[in-house]
């Protein structure tokens, strides 16, 4: 297939590459790079193209001669749509309306949506799953459920063949700019500085190493379906932060360090982790990365950074 990957030079766009490098699909990848680059080198990326999904003429332009979108573009921060939710809207909304219509247009019969589990499920009973009822609460999460809806009626309306995947918590190499805890701890550890934790640390999320993730994306691709559909891609474990912290320490093999706790964030999620079943049901999805084992891996790669 001819596939655009929107956000491709992002970090799990850059995993993503890696992994169709390997198959006989063709890529072409969409960036604007406001968010810097992963860290991988795109200087042998044959088909990079530099541009803005908020520009409806770029969109019907960069998906001429496609088959099949993975879109992965976003502004994935819970805290930064609550500082300016307009930006948030304007990239994930509007940016995701913009290819969703260029796509109609110009005959792409698959489309992948890159979603996301705790920010649009809220507080919701553990396990998520794919029937339990979206209650975001930042606006992120408000951003995904919309384009969430969009995929449905668009799916409906033109025959496009859509799969929505709800990421859980992403980690791993190639994660130069991403804003998550991950990052954040090990660059406190290399920098001698306090880990921040929002709350008690006893919040909990479900941790899924981007290899396994990008796995579940390629298989969401060559998943035959008709119409739209939704899966959940994480491992069904729930991990505290305070569990995940301890183990960057443990593996980083650093002594003195400092967590200091501050009032808990609004717009957060309290606690969540998602069902794998229908993805391993359908997509024959299923992790197997351990935690501790990608720690490790996404440490060694933030110390060659």
């Amino acid at each position: 297939m001819r596939i655009l990957i929107t956000g491709g030079a992002g970090f799990i766009g850059s995993n993503l590459l890696m992994q169709l490098d390997q198959t006989e699909h063709k890529v072409r990848i969409l960036d604007n790079f406001s968010n810097g680059d992963s860290g991988y080198d795109h200087s042998k990326t044959n088909n990079v193209i530099i541009g803005d999904i908020r520009d409806y003429n770029f969109c019907e332009e960069a998906t001429r001669d496609i088959d099949a979108v993975i879109h992965l573009a976003a502004k994935g921060n819970v805290a930064d749509s609550i500082n300016n939710p307009d930006e948030n809207f304007q990239n994930n909304v509007q940016g995701t309306f913009n290819i969703l219509k260029a796509c109609a247009k110009n005959g792409v019969i698959k489309f992948i949506l890159a979603s996301t589990g705790g920010a649009l499920m809220g507080n919701c009973e553990l396990p998520v799953n794919e029937s339990s009822v979206p209650k975001p609460i930042s606006p992120y999460g408000a951003s995904k459920l919309a384009c969430e809806g969009y995929c449905q009626a668009f799916s409906h309306i033109h025959d496009i063949n859509i799969n929505i995947l709800r990421f859980a918590n992403v980690y791993g190499p190639y994660s130069l700019n991403k804003v998550g805890l991950v990052n954040t701890v090990m660059r406190n550890i290399s920098n001698k500085e306090p880990i921040i934790v929002y709350g008690d640390g006893s919040s909990t999320r479900d941790f899924i190493y981007v290899d396994d993730l990008c796995r579940g994306i390629i298989q969401a691709l060559h998943h035959n379906n008709k119409g739209c559909d939704v899966f959940h891609l994480g491992t069904g474990i729930e991990t505290s932060i305070i569990e995940l912290i301890n183990s960057i320490i443990s593996t980083s093999k650093k002594e003195g360090i400092s967590i200091k706790y501050l009032d808990k964030r609004k717009g957060e999620v309290l606690n969540n982790f998602s069902s794998p079943i229908k993805a391993k049901e359908k997509l024959n999805f299923l992790p197997s990365t351990n935690l501790d084992f990608g720690v490790q891996k996404t440490w060694e790669w933030h110390l060659r950074t």
